[in-house]
């Protein structure tokens, strides 16, 4: 049997290859680039600030709907954090999920954390949370054979729907 080799083209990767190393400037990290600027909310796919907190779309999804929760502040450790701050935190994680299951249904959820750059930490000083929809069989052959993620939905598309939800729940004004 002749071997085959098979192109798996995901160029979108290249805009996060790129970027790599490049989260940390002399204006800041990412997180606080977006946090200094409401003006371009949707541009970063911010779907709504809390007083601690800012919920925004993982530019580089795992899966469809993919949130990021970061502090509104430059920390690293929940240690950083008072429990005031920490149920701030949490609420905003709890009302990411909230906001994921009215709208795009999913039927379990990873949330966490990576803590460190050892523990997979792409921004490693700015504390965030995951929080990864999930549906039955949606894990597939694409990432145990290429490292590739099939992402169903265009970032911008989704983003409408998110903050049209969140609007409806009260998350944004």
């Amino acid at each position: 049997m002749a071997e085959r080799n098979a192109n798996l083209w995901a160029p979108w990767r290249m805009e996060y290859i790129r970027s790599l190393g490049n989260d940390l400037t002399d204006e800041g990290c990412f997180l606080c680039r977006y946090l200094d600027n409401p003006a371009e909310d949707e541009t970063n796919h911010v779907v709504w600030r809390s007083r601690g907190t800012m919920v925004v779309m993982n530019r580089f999804p795992y899966t469809n709907g993919h949130l990021m929760v970061a502090l509104a502040d430059h920390r690293a450790e929940l240690t950083d954090l008072t429990e005031t701050e920490l149920t701030g935190f949490t609420i905003a994680i709890r009302d990411g999920v909230s906001l994921l299951r009215g709208t795009i249904k999913p039927q379990g959820f990873n949330v966490g954390y990576n803590i460190g750059q050892c523990a997979g930490a792409g921004l490693p000083g700015h504390l965030h949370a995951h929080i990864v929809p999930r549906w039955a069989g949606d894990t597939n052959f694409m990432a145990v054979l290429g490292d590739v993620r099939v992402v169903p939905d265009a970032l911008d598309a989704l983003y409408v729907e998110l903050v049209k939800q969140a609007t409806a729940m009260g998350l944004r004004s």
